[in-house]
């Protein structure tokens, strides 16, 4: 028992306890996992590495870890309405930043995402991060009535030549016109990626338009809306 081998963690564990139990969580990238969610956490599959892809693993001895992602990638395609799915990356950031690899040449490609100031994420393409650094950036803001001109958007677009426009938020509390979106990378030859970490909950209940129509790649973390672990 963790209470007997090591007293001190365990009892850092327990004030955690207290303090979530006590304090409204005000932070809108946290929430509650459910306790199945931390039983499962705290099972025999830490033991196991599983590079690699289900079925094309680095390492022997992963015939139920290839079962357990594929179970989670069908539940995703399901949930989503997505043909595919990839639920390795650990972190929203590592996830935004292995499309940016997958799609883009460093030094060369072109994030063009929404401005920290009003709105926007670090991982799309602002220069305090590594998508800023590694990656070409240009980043659009809100019109004075704090929603997105599309008009803007895409006029910037145009003159930009972004590789990949970035929509979905941390901090812009309105329906994400995702088919405006979808327009104008259409238009400049863009990708169109979708971060909706902070809305997929909203999006697989049914009360926010989903991407998936306009979108060709979409990213999510499975925290926040969806109370799942601390990662993707």
């Amino acid at each position: 028992m963790l209470s007997t081998k090591d007293p001190a963690v365990f009892k850092l564990i327990k004030q955690e306890e207290k303090r979530q139990r006590e304090v409204l969580e005000m932070i809108a990238s946290e929430n509650y996992a459910s306790k199945e969610v931390l039983e499962a956490l705290g099972t025999v599959l830490n033991n196991k590495y599983s590079e690699g892809y289900p079925k094309k693993r680095y390492y022997q001895g992963n015939a139920v870890a290839d079962d357990v992602e594929i179970l989670a990638q069908e539940r995703a395609k399901k949930l989503f309405g997505v043909p595919f799915v990839n639920v390795q990356a650990l972190s929203g950031s590592a996830m935004n930043l292995a499309v940016y690899v997958a799609l883009l040449e460093p030094l060369k490609g072109k994030i063009m995402g929404l401005a920290l100031a009003f709105g926007g994420h670090l991982t799309h393409g602002q220069p305090q991060s590594a998508t800023g650094k590694f990656f070409k950036s240009a980043l659009y803001t809100l019109g004075k009535d704090g929603r997105l001109d599309f008009a803007a958007i895409e006029k910037q677009a145009i003159k930009e030549k972004p590789d990949i426009i970035v929509c979905g938020f941390t901090a812009y509390p309105r329906i994400i016109d995702f088919k405006k979106f979808g327009e104008i990378a259409d238009k400049v030859g863009a990708y169109l990626l979708a971060d909706v970490s902070h809305i997929a909950g909203l999006i697989v209940a049914g009360v926010h338009p989903s991407p998936v129509p306009y979108a060709h790649i979409i990213t999510t973390t499975t925290h926040k809306t969806l109370r799942g672990p601390e990662a993707l």
